[in-house]
């Protein structure tokens, strides 16, 4: 059996059985040995930010890790934005990063490069593999480091998978990592604040956004009047009609910082204390007030569950909830409208399928979630760590992990732009993934960047950065070049249209929206 052979069988033992991969000559070897396992699906991405984003979006809709297979240190290199969002999402990921035979390395050719000092700054867990009869002992390692969660990366030089090698040991299997206890001091200080009726505020992420939990989030609310935010960027929301609504905690000074403008006490439940996005002159970075009491509840790798039943019990909340009241919904959209960016919003929050999952990189297109609190019960992932080029990765990983549901992308156009290629992965598995984008040819984002930082008016040169047209982007034609069914609306009615037409039927299919 060759160390590849002897890869597979430990990733298939710890039911890691989905492999996103972007493989090159050093990978041959493990490739072949893919080959002999039919368990193991296998999913090509043309991009290393492709093959990322989608065990991401896999990983958080399964709750377990995909593995990536990358070609040496730049491949890693071109996967690693998508790499830093999982991180952010606390997504169980695991890279096979190949590298050259341990002989090879010292004589320098041109692909040698310092893969180690590569994967750290992204990976909770790093290890190069050096012995091929720990190979399993090492897949166990990573799986294990993998769930407590974070980002594992193994290093498969080429020689120690070509080898050959007599394997009498079982497979050497992971543990679950033990979570760490919760401090009982930090309940029952939480606990008198809320007796005390100090405005307190619990900030969630991570699985206590998930249904069951957030109901426990609001019987603490009916019980004591804390307000609950979701952290601004986590990996999945459970949400719709029936479930608790949570307002997301912008990451913004003007929205954020207002929203957090009384609270007294902010307790974090598996999530950091709030800053803003970026720094700008004369505004702090923290968007809690000076005087507010920040307590650490749980951190991610804790019990998030638990943290909020115990709290629940300390302030002996009700059986059930009040119903908590969801933000006014936004007016319907008349077939006579104009396109904007708040339509496509609206009509896609109002003909949501049921189940359905949706990714959003919509970025300054943003609105969907403000105006879905009542739509179809969906999962809602989103960017997380800021580094654009998630959207169309992270909506295959989702149509992989849940091939039964409905995936819909809602993507700014020149974040798509990243990884485009996605949409070619899209076509060639049939993923059920229906991409919306906004087209409004413009990194909009960086408009109002300039304006905060107290840059000058745009001239010329600033405006040729953030504009995307001279050539304007035909969505739809790079779409049907890569064999995504695609059209494009400049209305409601032509929105509205084609919206029901790619709800009705399976497979990929994208509508640029012109707005």
């Amino acid at each position: 059996m060759t160390g590849a052979d002897r890869l597979c069988d430990a990733l298939l033992a710890h039911e890691v059985d989905v492999c996103f991969a972007n493989p090159g000559t050093s990978e041959m070897h493990f490739v072949a040995a893919l080959d002999r396992q039919p368990r193991m699906k296998c999913i090509l991405g043309l991009f290393e930010g492709v093959v990322t984003g989608a065990a991401d979006g896999y990983a958080r809709m399964r709750d377990r890790p995909a593995v990536t297979l990358l070609h040496l240190g730049p491949g890693l290199a071109n996967g690693l934005a998508n790499i830093h969002n999982a991180r952010r999402a606390n997504s169980p990921m695991i890279n096979i990063v190949g590298d050259h035979a341990v002989e090879h390395l010292p004589l320098d050719s041109p692909l040698t490069s310092d893969i180690d000092s590569l994967a750290r700054p992204m990976s909770r867990w790093v290890r190069r593999i050096a012995d091929p009869v720990q190979i399993d002992s090492d897949v166990a390692e990573a799986w294990s480091q993998s769930l407590t969660p974070g980002i594992s990366t193994l290093i498969l030089p080429a020689d120690m998978a070509w080898n050959e090698h007599r394997y009498t040991a079982a497979l050497a299997r992971g543990q679950r990592p033990q979570r760490e206890p919760l401090n009982p001091d930090s309940i029952t200080r939480i606990g008198a604040a809320l007796r005390g009726k100090r405005k307190v505020a619990l900030l969630l992420t991570g699985a206590a956004l998930r249904d069951a939990p957030l109901q426990l989030a609001a019987r603490i609310s009916s019980a004591t009047g804390a307000e609950i935010f979701a952290q601004g960027a986590n990996g999945r929301i459970e949400r719709g009609r029936g479930r608790t609504p949570i307002a997301k905690l912008q990451l913004t000074h003007e929205v954020g910082g207002r929203m957090l403008r009384d609270v007294e006490m902010l307790v974090l439940i598996g999530s950091q204390e709030p800053v803003s996005f970026f720094a700008y002159p004369n505004q702090p970075g923290r968007l809690a007030q000076p005087s507010c009491e920040i307590v650490q509840l749980a951190r991610a790798d804790q019990d998030l569950v638990q943290a909020l039943q115990w709290l629940a019990d300390e302030v002996k909340a009700p059986a059930s909830p009040l119903a908590l009241p969801a933000p006014t919904a936004a007016a319907p959209v008349g077939p006579g409208d104009a396109l904007t960016i708040a339509a496509v919003n609206r009509l896609v929050a109002d003909r949501l399928p049921e189940q359905a999952i949706v990714c959003d990189e919509a970025l300054t297109s943003s609105g969907f979630y403000d105006c879905s609190y009542e739509s179809e019960p969906h999962d809602y992932l989103q960017i997380t760590g800021g580094a654009i080029g998630i959207g169309i990765p992270m909506a295959a990983g989702a149509a992989v992990a849940c091939p039964n549901r409905k995936v819909i992308n809602l993507q700014a156009d020149g974040s798509g732009m990243y990884t485009v290629q996605g949409l070619w992965t899209h076509a060639r598995e049939n993923l059920d993934v229906l991409t919306i984008v906004f087209s409004n040819r413009s990194y909009a984002t960086l408009w109002g960047e300039m304006h905060k930082v107290g840059a000058q008016v745009p001239g010329r040169n600033a405006e040729r950065m953030l504009r995307l047209d001279q050539p304007d982007l035909d969505w739809a034609k790079l779409a049907e070049g890569m064999g995504v069914e695609a059209s494009r609306a400049a209305t409601v009615t032509a929105f509205s249209k084609a919206l029901d037409a790619a709800l009705s039927r399976r497979g990929p299919c994208l509508i640029e929206a012109i707005v």
